[in-house]
């Protein structure tokens, strides 16, 4: 399933794939989609399209704000 909105895509992440939403992962992630020079972000289009590219890292984003309160 792929999530279309924050809360099914935080519990994808963290019930469904088991991975904690700390702040250094969502660094790295936002790092890896939204920063960087890398073919990654280019890759997750191509598989999800540039859409939900933007809404994942808009998410991460969201999250990083989240954990930083």
């Amino acid at each position: 399933m792929i999530p279309t909105d924050y809360t099914q895509w935080r519990r994808c992440i963290e019930v469904d794939c088991g991975i904690e939403l700390k702040p250094a992962f969502i660094a790295a992630r936002l790092n890896a989609l939204a920063y960087a020079r890398t073919d990654e972000p280019r890759r997750f289009a191509r598989l999800y399209g540039d859409a939900h590219l933007h809404r994942v890292i808009g998410w991460y984003q969201r999250a990083a704000t989240e954990s930083a309160q």
